[in-house]
């Protein structure tokens, strides 16, 4: 029977406490919003919302076809100069979303002959732009420059390290200004993907490697996300204009994808606007994170110290983790849950989102839930 396959894989899935299903929710939930990655509340901002709806009045529903047919309006190149300007680089590339930012740069970045050194723990589209690429792709332990730059002594063509600047299993941030003297050493490029640094890390939320130093250097390439901290869709890569020039010509992702929707841009573009005028808004998604951590450390829960705004709590196993998610949602507290094979490590988690706007009553009420629903 054709697909008759799926069926033994369901039940495997099934024994092993591993199905997912979805779970449409409303316009207006009442449940206490931890697990949704809008780190600073401007998905429904009226300055981010009107955003969206001026460009869809102006610029209609979609973007009508590939960047390089009709799919490149003056809202994208707008968007994409400023988004290049706040985070200190040279030029940015804005894709329909952050996964296709990441295929496009690892693969347009490794050609045939060259090396690919991947963390262990990086996100599932760098490690499927690593797989797509034409170089040879070595993964090497979390968070480990030396063993990149062991990695890259082995080789003498191009070479790229790629790593998530703040992995989102635990919130741990990667220890980038180490990792790009290792890259330097031997004369490679490093690619970083800061879907969970921009917007909350770096001077005003510029990014994690604005805050390192890195921004706007000749051999760092940046891949962020237009759908966490500023609440929209989408993706972009920044980095030198001689880099963003080659992926308009070698990127497949760009050149064979419909443009990011202009309601999308225009939400985007006008969240970043308002985080320009609010710096504060970064450092208050680093203080809720750092408290939820106290507060749950306090209960004795197991819960790791974030560099960011994602705060992990680790569970006895996936079906634990899944009925405690279960539970909260009961009690009227939204929080993630990520279970194998989303985590590398093989521990259950569930990943609470430290979001800007929380209040000191909400983030009391929160890790109440979680210790009161504990397994």
């Amino acid at each position: 029977m054709a697909f008759g396959w799926i069926e033994e894989q369901d039940r495997a899935r099934r024994e092993a406490g591993l199905v997912r299903v979805l779970r449409p929710r409303p316009a207006a939930s009442p449940l206490l919003d931890l697990a949704s990655n809008d780190y600073l509340g401007l998905a429904r901002h009226p300055e981010v919302v009107e955003g969206a709806a001026a460009a869809a009045r102006t610029w209609g529903g979609g973007a009508t076809g590939s960047r390089l047919v009709t799919g490149t309006t003056a809202l994208h190149t707008e968007l994409e100069r400023e988004l290049a300007d706040f985070c200190g680089f040279e030029a940015a590339l804005v894709f329909s979303s952050g996964y296709a930012a990441n295929l496009a740069a690892v693969t347009a970045l490794a050609p045939h002959g060259s090396l690919v050194v991947s963390d262990a723990g990086n996100h599932a589209s760098l490690i499927d732009g690593c797989r797509l690429a034409r170089g040879t792709t070595q993964v090497v332990g979390h968070a480990d420059p030396e063993a990149v730059r062991k990695a890259l002594a082995t080789h003498d063509g191009p070479a790229v390290a790629v790593s998530d600047t703040v992995f989102s299993v635990d919130g741990d941030a990667a220890p980038l200004v180490a990792l790009a003297d290792a890259c330097r050493a031997h004369g490679a490029g490093l690619v970083v993907d800061d879907a969970h640094g921009l917007g909350v890390l770096g001077d005003g939320g510029r990014g994690a490697p604005q805050g390192a130093g890195l921004a706007g250097c000749d051999d760092v390439v940046v891949t962020v996300t237009l759908s966490k901290s500023l609440g929209a869709q989408g993706g972009a890569v920044l980095g030198p204009a001689r880099v963003i020039a080659h992926l308009v010509n070698a990127a497949r992702t760009f050149i064979f994808d419909t443009g990011l929707a202009p309601a999308a841009a225009g939400a985007a573009l006008a969240a970043l606007r308002l985080l320009g005028r609010e710096p504060e808004r970064a450092a208050r998604a680093r203080a809720v994170a750092a408290e939820l951590h106290a507060r749950l450390t306090a209960a004795s829960l197991d819960a790791v110290r974030p560099d960011a705004a994602v705060v992990s709590v680790r569970a006895p196993s996936p079906e634990e983790a899944v009925r405690w998610a279960a539970d909260c949602r009961t009690a009227g507290l939204s929080v993630g849950c990520f279970r194998p094979p989303s985590v590398p490590d093989g521990i259950s988690r569930l990943r609470l989102t430290a979001r800007g706007d929380l209040s000191g009553e909400q983030i009391e009420r929160a890790v109440r839930v979680i210790g009161d629903t504990r397994p």
